[in-house]
């Protein structure tokens, strides 16, 4: 029904569907205003070019993250400034984030790593008191929240992607910018449609980044499921806790008490990676590494001047990290399969 609308009205670019589901994405996160774009990077970049961060500027971020966090920044002109993550967490380590403050500091982007929220009271606290503006990476967090509200509402502009395998993922490419500010989101608005502003004008230099009406109205329908898909990654992620306790060749992501992790993915961490992932592969258990490299020890980045040990917990969780399956719907059966496999692997070896 929802495509036979969407084929009669004939509105392809910036239709109804577009402006319904952004109303929606911003009453889900509990803020005003939420832009529809392109995907999770130009999502970055345009928030990038409403706060007027650009060449010379400071941006400080997770060592450990997807590389599109890095380069909307650097595509933006400006200097990734990278802090080492929590062992247990797998986030940035709020603590850290002081030391690497310098005058050219203009943002903080807290990544909620695989669904896990950061601690936003302690990073909020220091934008504050330093005046530099925070923007949530929320790719992997869509539903997660910090005391009861929700991640991606805490900046002043915060992001999303709409990447198929995200836990509210589009037939494609999408991204979503969140925003209490009506100014920030006009902005917004104008960059992604060639700087075109709400009288009609041109008064920004834009690019092309607006999300397609078709995702948009895929979209609607999959939010209304998404609550439920999360309390379904939850429960799978209570059972692999559950059944993987007391392994002591393995952890698994802690989740601090304030906070709600909705599961993106469930990582495990061990000296043994590779060898369980082929021991896996062959009991019919597909499994991924998220991510293989930290920023830092990616060729792309060699102009941050780091070297390998400049941040050891991302270096050692890039090394030993493994996202065993989860995904709404999976059964209990299959969970308690692969810990089985797990438990095996480390019983025999």
């Amino acid at each position: 029904m929802e495509f036979e609308h969407f084929y009669d009205e004939q509105s392809y670019i910036m239709g109804a569907g577009l402006e319904q589901f952004e109303s929606e994405y911003a009453a889900f996160s509990n803020v005003k205003y939420a832009v529809g774009v392109g995907n999770g990077h130009d999502a970055l970049l345009i928030i990038m070019k409403c706060l007027g961060i650009g060449v010379g500027d400071e941006v400080i971020m997770p060592a450990h993250t997807f590389i599109a966090t890095a380069l909307s920044v650097i595509h933006a002109g400006a200097k990734p400034v990278l802090v080492d993550i929590d062992r247990n967490t797998l986030n940035i380590q709020a603590e850290e984030i002081e030391s690497k403050i310098t005058k050219n500091t203009k943002a903080i982007v807290p990544v909620h790593l695989y669904g896990n929220p950061c601690e936003m009271e302690k990073i909020m606290s220091l934008g504050n008191a330093y005046k530099i503006e925070v923007i949530e990476d929320n790719a992997q967090a869509q539903g997660a929240e910090y005391h009861n509200q929700k991640t991606g509402s805490f900046g002043i502009m915060n992001f999303t992607s709409f990447y198929p395998t995200k836990n509210l993922g589009a037939f494609g490419d999408a991204g979503m910018i969140t925003t209490n500010s009506a100014k920030f989101a006009d902005k917004a608005k104008a960059f992604r449609n060639y700087g075109k502003s709400v009288n009609g004008d041109y008064t920004l230099i834009g690019m092309n980044s607006r999300m397609d009406e078709l995702q948009a109205r895929l979209l609607r329908i999959k939010l209304k499921y998404l609550d439920k898909w999360n309390i379904d990654r939850i429960a799978i992620s209570e059972l692999y806790d559950s059944e993987l306790k007391g392994i002591e060749k393995i952890q698994v992501q802690s989740v601090i008490p304030e906070a709600k992790n909705v599961r993106h993915i469930f990582p495990i961490l061990t000296d043994r990676r590779d060898e369980l992932k082929m021991y896996l592969k062959a009991k019919g258990i597909e499994t991924l590494i998220h991510y293989e490299k930290p920023i830092h020890l990616h060729k792309a980045f060699t102009f941050l001047n780091h070297k390998k040990g400049d941040f050891p917990i991302a270096e050692k969780v890039c090394d030993s990290e493994l996202s065993l399956p989860i995904y709404p719907g999976m059964e209990a059966e299959e969970v308690i399969y692969v810990c089985d496999c797990v438990i095996r692997f480390f019983s025999k070896n």
